[in-house]
C-alpha cells in the first residue's frame, strides 16, 4: 500500500494571517514608500531649481554664480564689497525672505489641506470648508478698517491669525451634538459661517474708505510682497508646531479611512482626533493667511494630486504635500512677478487659474468613478 503523500503546511504570516497571493493587486509597502521617495526627491529638485531661478529673476537679474557666492559670504561672516554690496541687499533684504515665506506657506496650505481630506474621508475638502481663511479675512479687514494697521505692522498678521483661530473654534463648537460633532455638520456649520464672514467682509468694504478699500481687495488676492524674515520666522514657529501635531496623527488618519465604526474598534479615539486635526489645520491656515493673504486651492489640488501617485498612506501624503504646496506656490509667486513688467500682480490669480481647471477635472473624475457621469 503506498503511503500517502506528505504535505507541507504553507508558512505561517506573523499575524496567523495565511500569506498573501502575488496576485493580488495591493501593492507591497516597499514599493509604495520607493514611490514616495522618488516623489519627494522629483519635488525637492524642482524646489530647488525654482529657488534659484526666482532669486534671480526680477529688475536687477542676478547670476547663479552671483547666489552662491552670496551665500558663501553669509555663511563665512565676509563683508561685501563693489557690486557685491547691491547683489546681498538684493538677495538677503528682498528675495530670500520671500522665497522661504512663499516656501513656508505652500507648504501649511499643502498639508492643512491633506488633514482636511483625511478627516472628512473627501479628496475635494480643503481649509476653508470650516471658515479658517474667512474667519482670518474678517480679523484683517476690521483691523485695516479701524487703522490699527498704521500703528504697528504686526496688527494686520495678528488680527487674521487670531481671527482664524477663533473661527475654527466657532464652527467647531456649533456643529457639536451629544459631546461630539459630525463632518456633515461641520461642513454645514462651516458653509454658514463663511456666508456670515462673507457679509461682514462686504460691510466694512462698504464702510471703508478709498485706501483702506483698495487694500482689503488687494489682501484677500494674496500676494507674498513686502515679506520679512520677522514674517517668516513667525510662520515657521507656528508651522512647526502644526507640522508635529500632523505627522503625529498620521496612523490614525489612516485608520479612519476605514470609517468611524472600524477606526473606532481599531483604538482611535475619532471625537479626539478630529480635535486635533482641526487644531493643527486651523494653526497651519491661519499662520499662511495671516502674512500672505487669501490663497485657494493650493490644499485642495496638491494632496488630491499627490494620493493618485502615493496612495493614501498619510505616512507619505502630509510631508508630500507640504513639499508640492511649496513648489506650486514658489512657482506661482516667480509668475506673479515676471508676468508682467515692473508688476507685482497678486499671487492668489494663479493659484486660482490653476486650480480652477483642476478642480473641474478632479471633480469629474469623482463623479464618473462614483457612475453619476
Amino acid at each position: 500500500m503506498a503511503a500517502a503523500p506528505v504535505v507541507k503546511p504553507a508558512p505561517a504570516t506573523p499575524g496567523g494571517a495565511p500569506p498573501s497571493s502575488p496576485r493580488t493587486g495591493s501593492k507591497p509597502p516597499s514599493s509604495r514608500a520607493r514611490r514616495a521617495a522618488l516623489v519627494g526627491a522629483g519635488l525637492s529638485v524642482v524646489l530647488a531649481a525654482l529657488v534659484l531661478v526666482s532669486a534671480g529673476t526680477g529688475q536687477f537679474p542676478i547670476a547663479a554664480a552671483d547666489i552662491f557666492e552670496s551665500v558663501i559670504r553669509r555663511v563665512n561672516g565676509t563683508a561685501p564689497a563693489g557690486d557685491a554690496v547691491l547683489i546681498d541687499g538684493t538677495l538677503w533684504s528682498v528675495r530670500f525672505p520671500r522665497l522661504v515665506l512663499g516656501i513656508l506657506v505652500g507648504a501649511a496650505l499643502g498639508m492643512a489641506g491633506a488633514l482636511m481630506q483625511g478627516v472628512f474621508g473627501n479628496p475635494l475638502a480643503e481649509p476653508g470648508v470650516i471658515g479658517v481663511g474667512s474667519g482670518a479675512a474678517v480679523g484683517a479687514c476690521l483691523v485695516i478698517v479701524l487703522g490699527f494697521d498704521a500703528v504697528t505692522p504686526f496688527a494686520l498678521p495678528a488680527a487674521a491669525f487670531a481671527g482664524g483661530l477663533l473661527t475654527t473654534a466657532g464652527v467647531y463648537l456649533l456643529s457639536r451634538g451629544s459631546g461630539r460633532s459630525m463632518v456633515l455638520t461641520l461642513v454645514l456649520t462651516g458653509i454658514a459661517v463663511n456666508a456670515v464672514a462673507g457679509a461682514v467682509i462686504s460691510f466694512l468694504v462698504f464702510v471703508a474708505d478709498t485706501s483702506s478699500r483698495e487694500q482689503i481687495i488687494f489682501w484677500q488676492m494674496g500676494s507674498l510682497a513686502g515679506a520679512t524674515w520677522t514674517a517668516a520666522g513667525a510662520v515657521a514657529v507656528v508651522m512647526a508646531l502644526g507640522t508635529a501635531g500632523a505627522l503625529a496623527m498620521s496612523r490614525r488618519l489612516d485608520l479612519l479611512a476605514l470609517g468611524e465604526q472600524g477606526a473606532r474598534h481599531a483604538g482611535v479615539n475619532v471625537e479626539r482626533l478630529r480635535i486635533g486635526a482641526v487644531v493643527c489645520v486651523a494653526l497651519l491656515t491661519s499662520a499662511a493667511v495671516a502674512y500672505a493673504g487669501v490663497i485657494g486651492f493650493v490644499g485642495l489640488i496638491v494632496p488630491h494630486a499627490l494620493r493618485l501617485v502615493v496612495g493614501p498612506s498619510h505616512r507619505y501624503l502630509i510631508p508630500l504635500s507640504a513639499a508640492g504646496g511649496a513648489v506650486l506656490l514658489s512657482g506661482a509667486d516667480l509668475v506673479a512677478r515676471t508676468a508682467i513688467a515692473y508688476a507685482d500682480l497678486p499671487i492668489g490669480i494663479f493659484t486660482a487659474l490653476v486650480g480652477g481647471p483642476v478642480f473641474f477635472l478632479l471633480l469629474r473624475r469623482t463623479l464618473r468613478r462614483q457612475g453619476v457621469l
